[in-house]
């Protein structure tokens, strides 16, 4: 048989209790083999010899019956022609008759470890209120110069899902919130604000007011628009109304500056503009606790027929 260059050869055969293992190796053409070795399954070597050319007439005796592993090594560039010879002398004709097959099946190895995972604990919702303001907001023919038109602004919290508002001009607009208000309060359900419970739930409470002033509003993407409503240029905003008073829910956007534009179309009157703004964040806790992993790993076992 030929040992490739820097390859391994290895043969497997059982043997009976009492048997005496005969072996003869020698290289074809002198040269020398890197490792030769014999070895009781699963670890015990029986014999071993290093930069061999010829081992004649070995006998190891077989105390127990099992699987013996022959090992031919070859460390050089160059392949190695090697004549092996392996004999099995029984030690009575009791075991003369014997399978000396090795068979191979597939065994899975399950080991555990353990190592620490990251999880959730459970989540804090709270409620933060942004803003409760009176904003003024000139008519279009103010005396003093100023323009009919104001900007609020507000700063979502971290971990915001939802927030609402409310908008609501002069004295009606802030009774009708009083009055939502109050009458909440004297319900079953007085746990929460009618505003944060808006922006929890999306459930208005809120009526509409009757009144004289009304407001033009909208919420404006960012700071470089918010320059253009000034202006008096057409700038991007994703929610609007001409109100005496409103309430809403929003679910978008949930980070960053909220810019609210105001206009007063009044020729004459000055208007007050009531802004109430409520927060609904979520915060996460997180823990860690220890978790066991397990691992299954396949590999090929070998075995003899009387054993199976």
């Amino acid at each position: 048989m030929k040992v490739a260059g820097l390859g391994e050869e290895a043969f497997y055969y059982g043997f009976a209790k009492g048997d005496e293992i005969g072996f003869d190796f020698s290289e074809a053409n002198g040269k020398e083999l890197k490792e030769l070795e014999i070895i009781e399954l699963p670890s015990s070597s029986k014999f071993s010899d290093y930069k061999v050319k010829k081992v004649q007439d070995k006998r190891i005796k077989v105390t127990k019956t099992g699987i013996y592993k022959f090992r031919l090594s070859n460390s050089s560039l160059g392949g190695r022609v090697c004549r092996l010879k392996i004999q099995r002398i029984p030690a009575s004709e009791n075991t003369r008759i014997f399978d000396s097959s090795v068979y191979w099946r597939t065994v899975q190895d399950t080991t555990y470890t353990t190592k620490q995972e990251r999880y959730l604990m459970h989540a804090d919702t709270a409620i933060v209120k942004m803003t409760d303001q009176v904003a003024p907001v000139s008519s279009t023919s103010a005396m003093n110069g100023n323009p009919n038109k104001t900007v609020v602004e507000f700063t979502l919290p971290e971990g915001t899902v939802s927030w609402s508002y409310y908008i609501g001009v002069g004295a009606t607009g802030e009774k009708a919130y009083d009055g939502a208000r109050d009458k909440f309060v004297n319900t079953a359900a007085a746990s929460v604000a009618k505003l944060p419970g808006l922006a929890l739930y999306g459930i208005n409470y809120f009526s509409k007011a009757q009144g004289e002033d009304n407001v033009k509003y909208w919420f404006i993407a960012d700071w470089d628009n918010v320059l253009l409503f000034k202006a008096g240029k057409q700038f991007y905003q994703y929610k609007s109304g001409d109100v005496i008073n409103e309430a809403s829910q929003m679910k978008a956007p949930n980070r960053g500056k909220v810019y609210l534009g105001l206009l007063n179309d009044n020729v004459m009157d000055q208007i007050q503009v009531n802004v109430h703004a409520t927060a609904i964040t979520v915060t996460p806790v997180w823990g860690t606790r220890q978790v066991s992993q397990m691992h299954v790993q396949a590999r090929q076992e070998p075995y003899l027929n009387a054993l199976k």
